[in-house]
């Protein structure tokens, strides 16, 4: 099997969710290769934004909007006419979806099924991932991680939608899009659970790497409410990379890769957010963090992980950086933005892309592209 470097050349690639941290690193990478790109998203919110500092709207077709909105996603859609849909688009954090429970299953389960529902009425699209979360398991804090066929769950109302959209889309895969059947639909839907994504220019509010960034900039303490929480950490461009790999099947062989993917680190990443934390420090130079009282904090996971199995041996997906190389490229990516005042965000963070791409290739993996031009 090729690399995906040639899959995404000249196809229109459709991402609900362009404007957020990994919509962003996603529409650059696939404008790196050869995509045309068309994003759909609310606006960009917040005083920073990824989005806006790669320049993105010079790169990519972009269209914002709802995906609670069904009528405008599916003309939008059938307008564009694309060959590979990324479904992004959702409310991403966990304490938020206590404090507005009816958004977060609004846009994450019915979200999920407008696009789905477009997916349908676009006889243009021959591959679509879903991308739903970790959290979307059943989470009964055992020491084993989780894998493809265990029960889907969820306490927090942000978990429980994921696990509703990972039933979701496995509905309209065994209803309309049933692998058996591919010769007739044409359509390759598989749905992919990440871990705990860090990685430079995610500014979102209540996550504990944004945290740490906003923090050392201000030269304030960090504040870690659980510390001996343990997460699979992996920087963005792992399951990324996945997720197109797994787009880049569905195209050759959709019938074998119709199904859900954990994209996870290797166990040594499954560590607490302590050593996480501290980890930065020693990175960044300075620093420190401190434990906040909270007499009322509502309930979050404590222990998670991701079985990748199923992804390493049928897939030939495997994590490229180890959690050294993880922080490493997290850390610089921030220091370079807040140290040098003229930085050319697009083109440092290309130079990531690139980097990890020459690792991957290094190791020999499957899917690593050749190099290409950059935009």
């Amino acid at each position: 099997m090729t690399g995906f470097a040639d899959s995404y050349r000249g196809k229109t690639v459709f991402i609900t969710g362009h404007t957020g941290f990994k919509g962003s690193w996603l529409a650059l990478w696939l404008t790196r290769l050869g995509a045309k790109v068309v994003g759909y998203a609310l606006p960009p919110s917040g005083e920073q934004t990824l989005f806006e500092d790669l320049r993105l709207a010079e790169l990519v077709t972009h269209i914002v909007g709802d995906v609670r909105d069904r009528n405008v996603l599916a003309q939008a859609m059938q307008t564009h006419r694309p060959d590979v849909v990324f479904h992004l688009a959702a409310q991403s954090l966990v304490r938020p979806s206590y404090a507005e429970p009816v958004e977060t299953f609004e846009t994450n389960v019915m979200g999920t099924v407008n696009l789905l529902e477009a997916v349908r009425q676009t006889s243009s699209v021959r591959a679509c991932v879903v991308v739903t979360s970790d959290k979307c398991y059943e989470n009964r804090e055992w020491i084993y991680a989780y894998r493809e066929n265990d029960a889907m769950g969820g306490f927090d109302p942000y978990s429980a939608s994921k696990g509703c959209a990972e039933l979701v889309t496995s509905s309209y895969r065994r209803s309309y899009f049933p692998p058996e059947s591919h010769a007739v639909h044409g359509v390759g839907l598989a749905s992919v659970r990440a871990g705990n994504v860090i990685g430079g220019g995610d500014w979102a509010v209540d996550r504990i790497v944004p945290d740490c960034m906003r923090a050392l900039m201000n030269e304030q303490a960090i504040q870690v409410r659980n510390p001996s929480a343990i997460r699979p950490w992996q920087h963005v461009l792992e399951p990324l990379a996945g997720y197109l790999w797994l787009g880049s099947r569905l195209l050759q062989n959709a019938p074998t890769y119709s199904e859900g993917w954990n994209f996870g680190p290797h166990g040594t990443s499954n560590i607490t957010v302590q050593a996480i934390v501290e980890a930065i420090l020693q990175r960044w130079g300075s620093g420190s963090w401190v434990r906040p009282v909270e007499s009322e904090a509502p309930h979050e996971a404590h222990f998670l992980k991701l079985d990748i199995t199923k992804a390493v041996n049928a897939l030939g997906w495997q994590p490229v950086f180890d959690i050294n190389a993880t922080i490493d490229a997290v850390v610089d990516w921030y220091a370079a933005y807040h140290h040098d005042a003229h930085l050319d965000v697009r083109a440092f963070t290309l130079r990531q892309i690139e980097a990890y791409e020459r690792t991957a290739a290094q190791q020999g993996l499957a899917w690593a592209p050749a190099p290409c031009e950059v935009p």
